[in-house]
């Protein structure tokens, strides 16, 4: 595919807002309009070799879904990543994450559904990129701090929204061109 594929699971419509931004700034030409994991089935997602994958933080660090340790009320992740065959092959694709949470409200599990989420994909082969740093966030444990430095970019909607539209900017500069590499041309 010729354009970067955009995915997110939401609980609320934060996390499809924050991919909407995203969208907007990337524009239409390289990336195509955001979509919910629960409207999709995976050959969707398969087609696209460039890819931004979007999580909310639901649970004790578990992939969002309708599961009963996580508490979704409508499928996420979880129901979505069921459908995909058994040990899917995405050896061929470069993958950039972001997660939503609150660093006060869950400080002690801070975005740790993203790595979940991320792991699963690294099981899976892909090439992971658009780690983002730790600095200017307040929270006591996150699973998805590896190496000093967050494998994702983390948004924080609840006491954080006046840094969300820099991060994604500074974000999308970093991970663009590594994205674009991947895209194949017509």
């Amino acid at each position: 595919m010729n354009k970067i594929g955009m995915f997110f699971g939401t609980e609320t419509g934060i996390t499809r807002l924050i991919a909407k931004k995203m969208q907007k700034q990337l524009g239409d030409g390289i990336c195509d309009k955001p979509v919910n994991v629960n409207r999709i089935a995976p050959s969707d997602m398969l087609k696209y070799d460039a890819l931004i994958l979007g999580t909310p933080s639901y649970g004790i660090g578990e992939i969002p879904g309708k599961g009963a340790s996580s508490g979704c009320f409508e499928p996420n992740w979880e129901e979505f990543l069921a459908l995909l065959p058994a040990n899917p092959d995405f050896t061929s694709k470069r993958i950039a994450f972001f997660g939503l949470s609150a660093q006060e409200r869950y400080a002690d599990r801070f975005a740790s559904s993203l790595f979940a989420l991320v792991e699963k994909f690294k099981d899976w082969s892909a090439e992971i990129v658009g780690d983002w740093p730790i600095a200017g966030y307040t929270y006591d444990n996150s699973a998805t701090e590896v190496d000093g430095r967050f494998i994702g970019l983390i948004i924080d909607q609840r006491t954080q929204s006046m840094f969300t539209d820099e991060r994604i900017t500074s974000w999308l500069a970093q991970i663009k061109p590594l994205l674009l590499e991947k895209l194949t041309i017509d």
